[in-house]
């Protein structure tokens, strides 16, 4: 029961107990009001009927310096666009349109608007998807990931790879993302491949991902790989060996020792594979591969990373502004 039903439901029966009891001021004594009071209400439900005693809905009051109604139109379209964006990466999106507006204000704005919580956003933007092109799709669940950041002097000195399972699409096959991220400006390669993963794949993976960083100016020397029998294989282990490169490998059953790698997977996965599995459907490799093409052009130019390494800056401003480091 509401508060404004509590409010209803009592009046009502201090009415009821007048007209029980023939007697106004004992009515009056008894519920704690005054007569002017009663006869308000006893008036009010003799014009209007009994419905006029619901207390009546008020507008929220309009702060001077209140978030203005435009701005929080824009967040809310943002939250749907993006659902998987949390308040700060959303409170940078904002101030590339010229609104400045802080992380803890944005979250306000969205609990306010149930819109708090990361499936929440999600479950209004499949609501969005099935109302405009029938997409019926499945709620998601939240995974925490963890781990520590290796460390590398300059670009290219450090490459963690790995390989990430997007899942059986309908009409395409099992679908594997193959991931390559600098461990100095967190610059990101991504390769989509037919699975299941093997070492012609990464072989190949790798050649494009050493073209790729030649052309941004910064070789690379050395790769970090898991213990998959795709980057065990002898031919990828050779590959490696006449590119020049040095391979590392992490302790086995031990991910959070490629932290960097997991990481931008995990955050692919939230900003661009599950909003964009709930707004279309892909029915090829191609089409998966141009929307993570897409998305990473916004990685490394747009999406601000507030880790403790990257301090706000984008992959793009790590390689403009980088500087040769020494280690302590």
């Amino acid at each position: 029961m509401t508060r404004d039903e509590i409010i209803y439901h009592r009046r009502v029966r201090v009415l009821e107990h007048a007209a029980e009891t023939g007697n106004v001021s004992e009515t009056c004594r008894t519920f704690g009001i005054s007569r002017k009071t009663f006869y308000e209400w006893h008036n009010l439900a003799e014009a209007c009927g009994l419905e006029a005693l619901m207390p009546k809905a008020r507008r929220r009051a309009q702060l001077p310096h209140a978030t203005p109604t435009h701005v929080v139109h824009e967040l809310l379209a943002l939250a749907v666009a993006e659902p998987m964006l949390g308040c700060r990466q959303l409170a940078d999106r904002l101030t590339d349109q010229g609104y400045v507006v802080s992380k803890t204000t944005v979250q306000k704005i969205l609990v306010d608007h149930t819109m708090g919580r990361r499936f929440q956003r999600v479950a209004k933007a499949a609501a969005l998807a099935a109302v405009v092109n029938g997409l019926v799709t499945e709620p998601v669940a939240e995974e925490m990931l963890f781990g520590f950041c290796h460390w590398a002097a300059r670009p290219g000195d450090l490459i963690a790879v790995d390989s990430f399972y997007i899942g059986n699409l309908k009409g395409v096959g099992k679908v594997y993302q193959l991931t390559a991220v600098d461990t100095a400006t967190r610059w990101a390669m991504i390769q989509i491949v037919l699975g299941p993963v093997t070492a012609e794949h990464t072989r190949r993976f790798i050649t494009q991902v050493q073209r790729r960083f030649r052309n941004l100016g910064w070789p690379i020397r050395a790769v970090l790989t898991d213990n998959g029998p795709e980057y065990v294989a002898t031919r990828f282990r050779s590959h490696l060996t006449e590119l020049g490169l040095d391979h590392h490998r992490i302790p086995p059953r031990s991910p959070n020792h490629n932290a960097v790698c997991e990481r931008f997977q995990g955050t692919a996965l939230q900003e661009c594979w599950r909003p964009a599995f709930h707004r279309r459907r892909f029915g090829t490799i191609r089409q998966l591969q141009a929307e993570a093409d897409a998305w990473l052009i916004g990685y490394h130019h747009r999406r601000r990373n507030h880790g403790t390494f990257m301090r706000g800056r984008t992959p793009r401003q790590m390689l403009d502004t980088h500087r040769p480091k020494r280690t302590a």
